[in-house]
């Protein structure tokens, strides 16, 4: 029996594998991605890294600690972030990929951006294996092709609006209903394109209040009609610290409790801080749905 699956009565069986550059990644078990923000402004201040030497360190910790994949970064998307010039994401994250991928040649590193340029750089010429795009293909109309030419995995996220606008007043008639329609039109015509591998991501805070947020939570499962693997990214995000009337550096607590809801409703990735929590939950929650644990 599902567990706080709001109006699905049952969550369907997760998608078994993606094919990344000729591996397969087994998601049968649910799998951690680990956060590292080559930048100046992300909002939760601990997940910044400032140096190659540093960035290193730490994709090499949360690898130990059971991450499977590590998301590279260069371009803040907290409500009210600076814009960036291309150029300038570019040497924040081209020389970071390198330098995991050097140190770390078996890591699978997703590029997080939404310029298919910097995609395109990341993946064809650096080694990334994965696309995070926050915009789902709105910020960069090349972004679908690119991700096609290169064939592999894209995570296709539901953002309403910009980071500099999203949290003005955002509207739906159905939050899940309306998202699920988005991402219908969009998994089509990237499938239309020969894209094999797609995750979907509802976008937690992205131009969506804390009440819409939660509603998504409670009725994560109903995401799964979609028959793709889920990423649910709530990492020390404001509807878990404002909630609760704390800090993000205060939020790891209430940010693995909702992990665990988000694991129990069918999620496939968790995308996190911190992995050595996001890890246990995931054994927790395996042992509580099947009786064994990894």
């Amino acid at each position: 029996m599902a567990i706080f699956v709001g109006k699905s009565n049952l969550v369907p069986e997760r998608p078994r594998y993606l094919n990344v550059r000729g591996r397969l990644l087994d998601l049968t078990i649910p799998r951690v991605m680990g956060i590292i923000n080559v930048t100046p402004d992300s909002f939760y201040g601990k997940s910044r890294v400032g140096n190659l030497m540093q960035v290193v360190s730490v994709a090499e910790k949360m690898t130990m600690e059971g991450a499977a994949i590590i998301d590279v970064g260069g371009f803040s998307t907290r409500p009210g972030a600076e814009w960036i010039p291309a150029e300038e994401e570019r040497k924040r994250v081209i020389e970071a990929v390198r330098a995991i991928l050097k140190e770390l040649p078996d890591t699978i590193v997703s590029i997080d951006t939404f310029r298919s340029e910097i995609a395109l750089e990341a993946v064809d010429e650096c080694g990334a294996a994965i696309i995070n795009d926050v915009s789902g293909g709105e910020a960069d109309k090349k972004m679908f092709h690119t991700v096609s030419m290169l064939n592999v995995p894209y995570i296709l996220m539901h953002m309403k609006g910009t980071p500099g606008m999203m949290e003005k007043d955002p509207v739906y008639e159905d939050v899940v209903a309306d998202i699920l329609r988005w991402f219908g039109e969009r998994i089509f015509r990237l499938q239309s394109m020969g894209v094999k591998d797609i995750i979907i991501d509802p976008g937690f805070g992205f131009g969506k209040t804390a009440d819409q947020n939660f509603e998504m939570l409670r009725r994560l499962g109903d995401f799964s009609a979609a028959g793709l693997p889920l990423l649910a990214g709530i990492s020390r995000k404001s509807m878990v610290w404002k909630t609760l009337g704390i800090t993000p550096d205060e939020a790891l607590n209430g940010t693995t409790v909702l992990n665990t809801v988000a694991l129990l409703n069918g999620c496939s990735i968790l995308r996190v801080h911190d992995v050595k929590e996001a890890v246990e939950a995931v054994k927790l929650a395996e042992k509580l749905k099947h009786g064994s644990t990894l």
